[in-house]
């Protein structure tokens, strides 16, 4: 049995990809079983549009969130039955803080199902009310992007401290493309995000609103092992705590970086990124060079 302190971490919205867990589903009858029965919860067949929907289908914030989180609770339940690891420690981006809540007993199945979905259709429908967009700025000190985004007419704010020199903005369409041909400029790499709103962002008010209502009717457990939270980027296993980081997490940045920095100084050195993709993997790495990271998200990953 290994000794080593394990810090799991969860992708949040950008992981996601055409044909996500299909190879799951086909492969691992435990997959399949949490797919179909994730349908019946969902009441619509999330399989299909993860499987065989278009980059569009998986783009709309309703089907995403969904769609990522469960990918990643079937990567972490074959990661529980094919690994003799545990986990000391969990965190999430963003999406991602939820099912690391699933993975420490905060929520069941069922529960995290119907959080998830309804944060992303009281997202999405934000996102229609007040249209924003969010774009990465790579290469920048925190300073000068801040400074430019006080600066512009409009709504722009920063969103995602996601690794040193790599920050995320939100904010209305006119405002953020403002700030981005500005920081080009200034020899930034700008990518913009796929995704239909400007989320951690005074734009999503409606949606924090309605979900901090609706979180009021399901219960949360004890957690088992220790979560960092986005709002915070500290260790927390308050349950308290953790309702209130949940109602403010929409329209609040997630601190990402801080959060990587605060499990390493905890003493850990080994991060496993179960689910989709390997966006957090890249960002510990840019974060602590030295900190040892895998991925659970294919077949492969977990029959070797």
């Amino acid at each position: 049995m290994s000794t080593k302190k394990i810090c799991a971490m969860f992708p949040g919205q950008g992981s996601q990809y055409v044909g996500m867990g299909k190879d799951l589903y086909e492969n691992f009858s435990l997959a399949k079983k949490i797919y179909d029965e994730a349908c019946e919860i969902l009441r619509f067949n999330i399989k299909k549009i993860s499987f065989e929907g278009s980059e569009e289908d998986l783009k709309k914030t309703s089907i995403t969130q969904p769609a990522i989180l469960l990918h990643s609770i079937v990567c972490l339940e074959l990661f529980k039955t094919f690994k003799n690891e545990k986990f000391d420690l969990v965190m999430g981006h963003s999406l991602g803080e939820y099912t690391a809540l699933y993975a420490n007993g905060v929520f069941d199945f069922p529960t995290v199902l119907k959080l998830v979905k309804k944060r992303g259709e009281l997202m999405e429908k934000a996102g229609k009310e007040r249209p924003g967009i969010m774009a990465a700025i790579i290469g920048l000190p925190e300073e000068k992007i801040k400074d430019t985004c006080e600066k512009v007419s409009g709504i722009c704010v920063l969103a995602n401290f996601n690794a040193p020199n790599q920050i995320v903005i939100a904010g209305e369409i006119v405002a953020v493309k403002e700030v981005c041909e500005i920081l080009a400029k200034e020899k930034a790499k700008v990518v913009m995000l796929p995704v239909s709103g400007a989320f951690h962002s005074p734009l999503m008010e409606s949606a924090y609103l309605e979900f901090k209502e609706y979180l009021l009717q399901f219960n949360f457990n004890t957690p088992k092992i220790p979560i960092i939270m986005n709002t915070s980027g500290e260790v927390c296993e308050d349950i308290e705590v953790i309702k209130r980081n949940l109602e403010i997490q929409i329209i609040s940045p997630v601190l990402w970086e801080k959060s990587v920095k605060k499990a390493v100084d905890s003493g850990f050195q080994t991060f496993y990124e179960i689910g989709p993709g390997k966006i957090l993997s890249s960002l510990v790495k840019k974060t602590e060079e030295k900190v040892m990271v895998c991925n659970f998200g294919k077949k492969e990953d977990f029959l070797t």
